[in-house]
Parts: structure tokens; sequence; C-alpha cells
């Protein structure tokens, strides 16, 4: 696929003020934050526009949305045309899947963990929380590229920031990593043993994960910018032996996931007109 280097957008100056002016973002306030950084996804991927692998993640984020804590937000899911591992939540509930992450699953119930956690992100309105703690870092205008750079991976963003917006990254980074991080994950057994599905797909998912990276291959995206992988992996079973005994719980599909990994291989960097 093709990565657009768009540096994007950034928030409009009325809004920026808007939000300076608060102490805590609004739900009102967080969709538009999540509407401006919708903005700057679109130029910087290609999305998935096949309508049987979107929408059978939609299905799977729809099951999980009903299991999830409420919100006032309305879930909107996309699929990235990336084979990068990884899978991101903008504030006001947009949530991007990779094709990457799609193809790594084995099963339904770790593509269902990593959709669940992002789920858990916008449920428990981490942005929103985390905002007013970046005001003093002078963000200003750069805080929705910061935000989108960070979330997606994408350095391009970040560099047009500066060596100022770089530093304001990682220390937004050091903080949205860690409470933020652990809390989406147990949000996620929770919302993923409502909907019926095995949340020990979260653990088989990490674990499939950190061998690659302990082989020499590159940590993944969804990886490398959260808590280390052993500490995840120790919350998720510590969350997991909380609920025990657990009902019978799904791993699979019917073969439907092998069925879209089957049809993502197909449409992938074909043309678009052969499609």
């Amino acid at each position: 696929m093709t990565r657009r280097n768009s540096m994007g957008r950034f928030l409009p100056l009325g809004i920026v003020a808007l939000l300076l002016a608060c102490g805590t973002l609004s739900v009102e306030e967080e969709k538009q934050l999540g509407t401006e950084a919708q903005r700057q996804v679109r130029d910087q991927f290609d999305m998935v526009r096949d309508r049987v692998v979107v929408n059978y993640v939609r299905d799977l984020g729809a099951k999980l949305v009903d299991a999830a804590d409420p919100t006032p937000f309305r879930f909107r899911f996309y699929v990235v045309e990336d084979e990068a591992i990884n899978a991101f939540a903008l504030p006001g509930g947009a949530i991007y899947v990779h094709t990457g992450t799609i193809m790594k699953a084995k099963d339904v119930s770790e593509l269902a963990g990593v959709v669940a956690h992002e789920i858990g992100h916008v449920t428990a309105r981490h942005v929103a929380e985390l905002y007013p703690k970046q005001r003093a870092a002078s963000l200003g205008v750069n805080f929705i590229s910061i935000l989108v750079a960070i979330l997606t991976g994408n350095p391009y963003i970040t560099n047009a920031a500066g060596l100022g917006g770089q530093v304001a990254a990682q220390s937004y980074l050091a903080t949205f990593t860690q409470d933020a991080e652990l809390e989406a994950d147990m949000l996620a057994v929770e919302s993923l043993i409502r909907a019926g599905y095995d949340p020990h797909g979260m653990v088989t998912f990490f674990e499939t994960l950190k061998r690659e990276a302990d082989h020499g291959l590159a940590l993944p995206q969804f990886l490398s910018s959260h808590p280390a992988t052993d500490e995840r992996i120790a919350t998720v079973r510590a969350a997991i032996r909380a609920r025990e005994p657990l009902p019978p719980l799904r791993r699979d599909d019917g073969g439907k996931l092998e069925i879209i990994q089957r049809r993502i291989d197909l449409i992938i960097g074909t043309d678009p007109d052969a499609r």
C-alpha cells in the first residue's frame, strides 16, 4: 500500500482557544478533537473499501460496543490498508484496525481483544483526561498532530511540529502508555466476557507478538508505544482469574476470520480498477 506523507491539518485556532480555556474536555469538545484527528488520518492512510472486510470488523465492533461500558459517543470502525500490526482509537469513537492486525490474529478472540482494548480507551475517555495535563507542555495547535502521530506511529506530523513537539509527544506518550493502557486492557477483559469472547485471546496475541520481538523482529506499533508486554500479559491474566469461573466462551467464529484473511490477501496491493 502507499502511505500518504501529508503533514495533515492543524486544529482551527478557534477550537484550540476553546479547549485551552477549560480544565477538562466536554463531550462535544472531545468530538471536535476526534473530527480533526480523523481528517489527518484520512490524509495519512489508505482505507480498505471492500465491503465484506469492513462489515466484518464493524459487526465485531458492534458486538463489543454493546457489551462495553456506556458512552455518549457513536462508534465507527474502519480498516486501514497497512501491514503494520496496529490499531488505534481517536477521541469521539472512531476506531481503526490495520489489515496487518487482522492477518496476524489466529482466531477471532485475538482480534476481538485488540478491538475491545481500543473501545476501552473511548469509554474511559482517556484523551479527555490527559489533555489538561498537556497544557503546560505548550502543545498549542500541534496537539492534534502529535496525538495522531503517537496513535498511528506515523513520524511525519511529529517531525513537522519541530523538536519541541517531539519532546512534548514523548511526555504525552509516557503518560498515555501506563495507567490508560492497562485500564483499557482490564476494560477489554470485561467487555469480551460479556460479549461471549474468550479473553485469553488477548494473552495469546500478546505472546505471539512478544515472541516475534524476542526473535529480533521489529516490535509492532501496537506494543512499541505501550507498557511492557510482560506487564500487560500479567495484568490481563489477573483480570481473567478475578472473573473465574468463566462461562462458556468462544475463540473462533466458524472460519469467518480465515475467509476475511484470504480476502485481504487477494485485494491488498491490487490495482483499484481490478478489484
